[in-house]
């Protein structure tokens, strides 16, 4: 992994590097570069240490508190060197760095917006290039536009999660940031996010999103699921034209839901057809269904944009929400797609679901200018449903594009059984993010509260265990 860091200072040499011992990592864990050369020990010649640098250090791969602490090394580069020898194109391509995940909090200030695209074109053409996953803070300006590189198509944009962060839409109107997470500040919520990007690489190339390692560590795969993962506040709202919430992004970072839905494996659309541009695409006729609920697919699409005969290609994932399981779902599904290297324009994908028994649209995510689609339904009837992937032929850029598609349909119940004089509540572990409530009455207004008991797993399950009383309780999980 790599972790880039501004300068906290003007001296000479520049303070930007990691103490390994306040992070508890080894020393020859490291390699430090500036334009003052390479370092493999601490201290050195090229660097000086940074508080700053320790921060993040520590919420990224920090022994003691970091998501990712059994990283095998990280390069610790100052930023302007970085961007300049690194990113910024050379002839004929810019050198490619062995880190897949790169850590950035700092953010590049006070530029115009012509500047700020060439650090986004910049950034995507590397990306697309090499398969790196940049992790960026979008700026802790309150309502100030989110800033480069943060703003970039292929990386991802992390919030802080108290309110302070920079918001969306960019200056030419495109969701960011992508992401929220804890952190007091966007540089301390990056590595949170940087560090379960890495969990998600390491996990799929030892094969828990299934055999096709080479999918399932793409960085399209990764932002698909991490985006997918998250669990909505309160506030949160999106609307088929702005995929994400100005605010949250898909919400805030849930690694542990993320991994699950790796964990569903990856699975191919079921059929594909083409439309002529802007006529319907109802579902088709096939009968079969996806045999998940929670996964991922990681595939191509194509369509020519032939003048003659302009036709949209959609691919369709079918899914089965039987009545039997009670109650209705909740569906998370985000599609993600890269700004392909020497680009300025993306190509068009769409999402759409149709109901299957009337063939009419349930709802869709369109955006003309976002290569993130996103739908969230939090009370999806039991039904056949039709998940379609569309490639507008209206805005071809290439006649092919490679994307990522995450997916999840749950049902989520609480079970309740009376053991040894205990009411013993279960629900399962997956997905994460839910509170047990309880209230003495539904009579409203009800009071609901938070029970305070500790709350266990056994067999894949959570299991609180409360004395029974002689008056009348009622329990549900709530999300925030």
């Amino acid at each position: 992994m790599a972790q880039v860091e501004a300068p906290t200072s003007t001296n000479i040499p520049p303070p930007f590097e990691v103490n390994p011992g306040s992070v508890g990592q080894p020393t020859n864990l490291f390699t430090y570069i500036s334009s003052y050369g390479i370092a493999t020990g601490f201290t050195n010649n090229v660097g000086a240490h940074s508080g700053h640098a320790d921060g993040v250090a520590n919420n990224f791969y920090g022994s003691s508190a970091g998501v990712a602490p059994q990283i095998t090394h990280v390069t610790n580069y100052e930023a302007d060197f970085f961007y300049n020898n690194v990113i910024k194109p050379l002839i004929p391509n810019p050198p490619a760095i062995a880190a897949q995940v790169v850590n950035q909090s700092f953010i590049f200030d006070q530029i115009t917006t012509n500047t700020q695209a060439n650090f986004e074109q910049n950034y995507d053409n590397y990306a697309a290039q090499y398969g790196t996953l940049f992790l960026s803070g979008v700026g802790n300006g309150g309502s100030t536009p989110v800033s480069a590189p943060a703003s970039c198509y292929n990386g991802i944009g992390v919030a802080d999660d108290d309110g302070g962060s920079s918001a969306g839409p960019t200056y030419d109107g495109r969701c960011k940031p992508d992401i929220t997470a804890p952190g007091g500040a966007t540089s301390f919520s990056t590595p949170y996010v940087a560090g379960s990007a890495a969990v998600l690489v390491q996990a799929g190339a030892r094969g828990d999103g299934g055999t096709n390692v080479a999918d399932a560590t793409d960085l399209r795969t990764v932002k698909a699921l991490l985006l997918n993962g998250a669990i909505k506040p309160v506030n949160w709202t999106n609307g088929p034209s702005s995929p994400l919430d100005a605010r949250y992004g898909a919400g805030v970072l849930n690694v542990f839901n993320s991994w699950e839905q790796l964990r569903g494996g990856e699975h191919s659309f079921i059929e594909a057809h083409s439309f002529a541009n802007g006529s319907p695409h109802p579902p088709g006729a096939n009968t079969n269904n996806e045999p998940v609920r929670s996964g991922w697919d990681f595939n191509t699409i194509a369509n020519s944009g032939n003048i003659i005969n302009y036709q949209d290609q959609v691919n369709h994932y079918y899914f089965n929400l039987p009545s039997s399981t009670g109650g209705s779902f909740t569906f998370t599904t985000t599609l993600v797609w890269n700004r392909q290297k020497g680009q300025s324009a993306i190509n068009d994908l769409n999402l759409f679901l149709y109901d299957t028994a009337t063939s009419n649209l349930v709802t869709c995510s369109t955006s003309l200018v976002d290569n993130v689609e996103h739908i969230y339904l939090p009370a999806l009837p039991p039904g056949r449903y039709d998940l379609q992937v569309e490639k507008n032929s209206d805005r071809v850029v290439t006649a092919s594009e490679t994307y990522a598609l995450a997916f999840e349909f749950f049902n989520l119940k609480l079970n309740i059984a009376i053991t040894n004089g205990n009411a013993v509540i279960t629900w399962q572990m997956a997905p994460t993010g839910f509170s047990l409530q309880s209230a003495a009455s539904l009579t409203p207004p009800t009071s609901w509260t938070a029970v305070g008991a500790t709350v266990s797993v056994s067999n894949g399950m959570n299991m609180v265990s409360l004395p029974v009383t002689s008056t009348n309780q009622f329990f549900r999980l709530q999300r925030p």
